[in-house]
């Protein structure tokens, strides 16, 4: 496909994991995940608590819980319930990936992330770089200042 018709679905579906985001309870960070695959979506995510659990991700002071779940985690492990693959896949995504969840990236075989904001920790990006995996940074900020 060539690069400006990538360009043109990169930003679409990094705003169709934008509204994803939005989604998620948590109140520290909301983030969302969309896993694309020869044009389709085959799976969505966004950060929360496990199934059952109460949808309160932070505790008390604010922090994080330590068992909410990633975007990026929930979108593959829904796939891997699924009769889909993430095999060559790419996934989108509103914050760029940890060191756990780029492990998970790259074991579940998807070969390129795009994401619209860098976390403070950018070694989940360096991991999946020597991994292979081809990685992206697209801002979606100039788009929402043309429109207003």
């Amino acid at each position: 496909m060539e690069k400006n018709k990538l360009n043109k679905y990169d930003r679409a579906y990094l705003r169709i994991a934008t509204e994803w985001a939005r989604l998620s309870y948590c109140k520290r960070k909301q983030v969302g995940a969309i896993i694309v695959r020869d044009r389709m979506i085959i799976s969505d995510g966004y950060n929360g608590t496990p199934s059952g659990f109460e949808n309160c991700c932070e505790d008390d002071e604010g922090l994080t819980q330590w068992f909410v779940l990633h975007a990026e985690a929930n979108a593959i492990l829904k796939v891997a319930g699924s009769t889909q693959s993430c095999e060559g896949a790419t996934l989108y995504i509103t914050l760029s990936p940890c060191k756990e969840c780029s492990k998970l990236i790259h074991q579940s075989g998807i070969k390129r992330v795009v994401y619209h904001n860098g976390y403070r920790d950018d070694s989940g990006l360096e991991f999946l770089r020597k991994a292979g995996v081809e990685v992206e940074h697209i801002s979606l900020l100039e788009e929402y200042e043309n429109q207003q």
